[in-house]
């Protein structure tokens, strides 16, 4: 890869293939008044241009959600056309295509459709999208309320935090943000015809082949599951975005089909912005009540969560369900009230995004307890090994009814507060201000819920040569899965790693799968491809025996060879695969459907930030970070330290400088990277990252997930490191993004105070 000798899809060229260019609404609300294509389809190298008309034989784009509000009614998921039918509702919305020669052929065709609209007031108010006087974006529903989610004890919370010694109320931003992937989508479609029907391949960057092969057909294409096939090489990032489906793949597909030949397209950064799932963008209030030492007695969370537009595939299931799979996180709350409540804005549709509503909830679990701390005199750290859930208590049943396994807490966070030297804070900081510098710390805690889909599936057979083809139904888009699968396979068959081939990301291999999200492929991928092995090996004993003319109780195996005791005589792998394939014509070759014990598994951790601000510009530089997290055993601590260091400068971008931003009239002002700020190398301090494995007992690897942790345990460990910093100057609260304006703002205003 480093080298440039990696395949991304865009490096996919074929013969004769044709180019595929969208036109976008500029508009962000309103009913289409004028699509005039008049011309467009003679101008020189134009082969195709499609609008709504044209797919009204193809399904929109599913969400899979199926939640209900507190009367039974369903959640109100609106139909999402490929290309903008009666109305536009954001800035960027697909509303036509053109297929060309060239990109720039189409490029051009596309920039001469004359479109316009009658507007309609846009919002892209979180705060204003529920207010009578707003529009409705789906008129035949009436709101911009998706759906109400209401879990937990609403009676007992009220009673409780009546009662309470110190009631402690914040209101909270998860900011929106983009989620930005290296690779920018791309897609190249071909369609070939035969008697037995149209027979699809589909280059696409996934999470996943099998999942987008299903929506490809059943809920679009409305065809077998066989008749396409999906692949996806070398993919440059997903967070979230790749296990969707996007109009773009299905325009080529069909232009492939219609005109019989390759169609490409990839867009440019500009377009991701615009068109790629955003993520979090949630306004929370979180209310706690403590009884006189400080314990935990009841919370409230209440959520406004933006939906976007429409409703991605996920929808309103990230911030309900997903995230209040683990609201409370760590903590032994006694009685806990969650409401949710998705809405619409005239913005681009919000997905998942790394770690899918749960950094959210730790975010919100995190504030309150520090606040709550400073609030109440009491020391942070203190007052949550008070209220952590102790291991006697596991299995703990959460507030949302999910039995949180097991976890050592208050033993993790004493290994984040020593490896961060807490003790050793107050030298760091009088050197700091010997630069003019402020320093402050901050710690976060989190849990998350891992696992994804149930169950996994592994193919394995055996080579002639002794080698080992595994296909599995999880797909590696940067994690490392070929290692960390040929590591743990190499050491149940007991042969060399390079003889393992790791097969994925081609639905004519992977006939089954979950993908890879929410932290799996460790804990489903790697168990199904080990339990796979096993059986395998069980079949080639017998086939070992009977070329020792032993008694199979009497053949033994390790480091690839089966030997008798009976005459110590012994085959290889290889020649037990040999002699299958004389014997049975065949070779040997296992199917293992795994499917876990446990809902999820719990990673979780204690990740302390210290940070300098400069008072003259209010520039915030994360200098130290450590990060001590349980993802039960770590298979390769390389690759997971790796995933660590991934997600905590996700964390960083969202809490420091990243922002997507529309104006009123709903028009993004965040398009580019000028506009966009991530975090550059230089702002990301070396990050010490260190594991407490405590192994999962439901599963025999004993392992959690990593993926996403970071990016739940950076956000309050940031941000309480800058209020630590803040409070000196009487600025108690602060939203994100933490940037150097509002950073500077807060000190100017104190000391004009």
């Amino acid at each position: 890869m480093v080298t440039g000798g990696g395949q991304f899809t865009d490096d996919i060229s074929l013969p004769g293939q044709l180019y595929l260019k969208v036109l976008r609404s500029p508009f962000a609300h309103g009913h289409i008044t004028q699509l005039d294509l008049c011309g467009i389809r003679s101008l020189p190298g134009v082969k195709a241009v499609y609008t709504a008309a044209d797919l009204e034989h193809l399904g929109g784009l599913p969400c899979r959600a199926a939640l209900k509000n507190p009367d039974g009614s369903p959640a109100f998921i609106p139909r999402r056309p490929i290309l903008a039918e009666q109305q536009v509702a954001f800035a960027g919305q697909a509303v036509a295509a053109v297929v060309a020669d060239t990109a720039h052929a189409a490029e051009n065709a596309v920039e001469r459709i004359v479109f316009d609209v009658e507007e309609v007031p846009a919002n892209t108010s979180l705060e204003r999208a529920l207010h009578a006087d707003t529009a409705v974006i789906h008129a035949d529903h009436g709101s911009n309320l998706c759906v109400t989610y209401d879990n937990g004890k609403q009676a007992e919370v009220d009673a409780a935090l009546a009662d309470a010694d110190h009631v402690v109320s914040l209101d909270l931003v998860n900011n929106r943000v983009a989620p930005s992937p290296l690779e920018s989508r791309a897609c190249l479609a071909v369609c070939e015809s035969s008697e037995e029907g149209d027979q699809f391949t589909v280059y696409n960057p996934s999470q996943g082949v099998f999942a987008q092969q299903g929506v490809l057909s059943k809920a679009i294409f409305k065809t077998d599951p066989q008749q396409i096939r999906v692949v996806s090489s070398d993919t440059g990032g997903g967070f979230g975005i790749r296990g969707e489906i996007h109009p773009e793949v299905v325009l080529c597909m069909l232009a492939a089909q219609q005109l019989n030949k390759p169609v490409k397209y990839c867009g440019s950064r500009s377009e991701m912005f615009l068109t790629d799932n955003h993520g979090r963008d949630n306004l929370t209030t979180v209310t706690g009540g403590f009884d006189a030492q400080g314990r935990l007695l009841a919370v409230r969370v209440d959520t406004v969560a933006n939906l976007g537009a429409y409703c991605t595939a996920v929808g309103p299931f990230v911030p309900t369900v997903a995230g209040g799979r683990i609201v409370g996180t760590v903590y032994d709350v006694p009685v806990l009230h969650h409401r949710v409540r998705p809405v619409f804005t005239n913005t681009m549709p919000v997905g998942a995004y790394r770690g899918a509503g749960r950094p959210e909830a730790c975010y919100v679990m995190e504030r309150l307890l520090e606040s709550a701390a400073h609030q109440l005199s009491l020391d942070a750290i203190e007052l949550r090994r008070l209220n952590f859930i102790s291991p006697q208590k596991m299995p703990f049943t959460m507030p949302s009814g999910v039995d949180l396994t097991c976890g050592e807490f208050a033993e993790t966070l004493d290994l984040g507060v020593a490896r961060s030297d807490w003790r050793g804070f107050a030298d760091r900081q009088r050197e700091s201000r010997s630069r003019g510098r402020l320093r402050g710390r901050g710690l976060g805690y989190y849990v998350e819920s891992s696992g994804g889909g149930m169950e996994e599936e592994a193919v394995i057979t055996l080579n002639d040569d002794g080698s080992v083809d595994v296909v599995v139904g999880t797909y590696s888009h940067g994690q490392g899965h070929r290692t960390t699968y040929s590591q743990v396979l190499s050491e149940t068959l007991g042969i060399e790693f390079d003889k393992i081939n790791i097969v994925q990301g081609d639905s004519a291999s992977v006939r089954f799968g979950g993908g890879t999200g929410g932290s799996r492929s460790a804990q489903m991928g790697s168990i199904a491809a080990v339990s796979a092995c096993r059986d395998l090996l069980e079949d080639a004993h017998d086939v070992a025996a009977e070329l020792l003319q032993s008694d199979r109780d009497m053949v033994s195996y390790t480091q690839g060879h089966f030997t008798s005791g009976s005459n110590q005589s012994s085959v290889t792998l290889a020649q037990v695969a040999q002699a299958a394939q004389e014997m049975h014509g065949t070779s040997l070759t296992r199917v293992h459907r795994y499917k876990r014990a446990a809902d999820y598994s719990f990673p979780n951790g204690c990740h302390v930030a210290e940070v300098e601000i400069d008072p003259d510009t209010g520039v915030v530089e994360v200098v130290r970070y450590v990060a001590v997290d349980d993802c039960g055993r770590v298979i390769n601590p390389l690759l997971a330290g790796g995933q660590v260091h991934g997600g905590v400068v996700q964390g960083i971008g969202q809490t420091l400088y990243e922002q997507v931003i529309y104006d009123e009239d709903g028009q993004l002002l965040t398009g580019t990277l000028m506009d966009y700020t991530m975090p550059r190398a230089s702002q990301v301090p070396d990050i010490e990252v260190s594991f407490n494995e405590v192994l999962d007992p439901h599963n025999e690897l004993g392992v959690k997930g990593i993926g996403e942790g970071g990016a739940c345990g950076a956000p309050p460990a940031v941000v309480h490191a800058v209020l630590d910093v803040l409070r000196e100057v009487g600025v108690y609260e602060i939203d994100m993004p933490l940037t150097s304006e509002k950073v500077w703002r807060l000190l100017r205003g104190a000391q004009t105070d």
